[in-house]
């Protein structure tokens, strides 16, 4: 049935008409955008996980610049300690010279104290934006350490967490420390003596939890002379002050020229040992100390010490500087292993956003090729459907000769 008020024709041809032109523009815009997926109403759920990639992107290229700032200060710090490395070892090699008796003992120290001032100006300017990791002279709780922004981690209900990478500072400065003058306590000997061949413990944990010990020995109970001090930093605990402690008792003693009696750290104790030939009498409690406060020095404070001038202080300093090159070679090598722990981060993380983006890229990305093919179909469908519908439209028209 014809009729000149329904064109049920022109009306199929005209909603078709709509359809291929609706898809022709979606296709232009995937076209012209690059994207699939442009906004929210194109696919909401794609689009929303999209945009939370995005922003861990953003936040991964942030992370990288951090990276690349902490790559650089450790960097500083672990050239310079390596270079302070060598300079002790050069003073370790006009000690050894002046173990002769023969020698100019005056020139070796000018010489020592040459390097001396070297190292100190190489502390000094070892610092990247106004940060050195080489001072370490504060007893608040976590200046001891950098910390560098490493990765976000996403848990599955959406939450981020910050992680950091820590890099814990050294001291290669040559500050003088003080010992402290509040009340502490130490461990006291089993008996009275210790005998030739054996070994005495004392226990050093008497400072107040969580304070920055100081601790203190009296050199005369074994034939010596003064007393050694250490006074613990920032990331250190009761066994790093301890072997501090012996360290400096046991070059003490050799540059006194007392043998036979060593010191170690067993934890937070301090051992001695006994190979004297005799008895020697124990400590009291008057000759050890741990206090809670003290005034920290550079960890190579016993340099200024290292005198070759005398017989005497050239045996002292042989073993003075052992101690002080180990310090120097622990905190070349922490900062080289913090160095290629950074560098390793910064390469996946790196690698990650590059996996990030490529995600980001297959949800919402247009595939150009089947977009350029679907354009040239729904032209060529366009084309027919105006075709259709100028038909649909001249169907009434031919109602016309039916009245002549």
């Amino acid at each position: 049935m014809s009729s000149i008020l329904t064109n049920n024709g022109a009306m199929v041809a005209l909603q078709t008409l709509k359809s291929i032109n609706s898809n022709l523009t979606d296709t232009q815009n995937e076209i012209s955008t690059g994207k699939s997926v442009a906004g929210a109403k194109d696919n909401a759920a794609v689009w929303a996980i999209s945009k939370v990639m995005e922003s861990d992107v953003k936040g991964f290229e942030a992370i990288s610049s951090s990276l690349s700032l902490g790559e650089s200060t450790v960097a500083v710090a672990s050239n310079a300690a390596e270079s302070i490395t060598d300079a002790l070892m050069e003073i370790k090699e006009k000690i050894v010279a002046s173990q002769e008796d023969n020698v100019d003992r005056d020139k070796l120290q000018t010489d020592i104290v040459a390097l001396r001032d070297q190292i100190s100006s190489i502390a000094g300017a070892a610092q990247f934006n106004g940060l050195n990791l080489l001072s370490n002279t504060d007893s608040t709780a976590g200046t001891g350490t950098m910390s560098v922004l490493s990765s976000l981690d996403r848990a599955a209900d959406g939450s981020v967490t910050a992680k950091h990478i820590d890099v814990a500072k050294a001291d290669l400065g040559q500050g003088t420390s003080t010992h402290g003058s509040n009340a502490g306590t130490a461990g006291t000997a089993s008996a009275a003596s210790i005998a030739d061949g054996a070994t005495e413990s004392y226990d050093m944990s008497g400072a107040t939890a969580g304070a920055q010990a100081s601790y203190e020995l009296d050199l005369t109970v074994f034939g010596g002379t003064g007393t050694v001090h250490y006074v613990q930093r920032d990331g250190e605990d009761a066994s790093d002050g301890v072997q501090q402690l012996a360290n400096r008792a046991n070059a003490a003693l050799a540059e006194q020229e007392i043998s036979g009696i060593t010191f170690a750290a067993n934890g937070s104790s301090l051992e001695v040992t006994n190979n004297s030939g005799a008895a020697i009498a124990a400590m009291a409690a008057t000759d050890i100390d741990v206090t809670d406060d003290g005034t920290i020095g550079g960890g190579l404070e016993e340099l200024a010490n290292i005198d070759v001038s005398t017989e005497a202080g050239a045996k002292g300093a042989l073993s003075a500087i052992e101690g002080l090159i180990q310090q120097a070679t622990d905190s070349a090598a922490s900062f080289g292993s913090s160095a290629g722990r950074i560098e390793t981060q910064s390469n996946f993380v790196s690698k990650l956003t590059d996996s990030l983006k490529s995600g980001i890229g297959s949800m919402v990305d247009a595939d150009m090729e089947a977009a350029s093919a679907r354009l040239k179909a729904l032209q060529t469908q366009q084309q027919l459907g105006v075709q259709a519908l100028s038909i649909a439209n001249s169907a009434p028209q031919q109602l016309m000769s039916l009245f002549r």
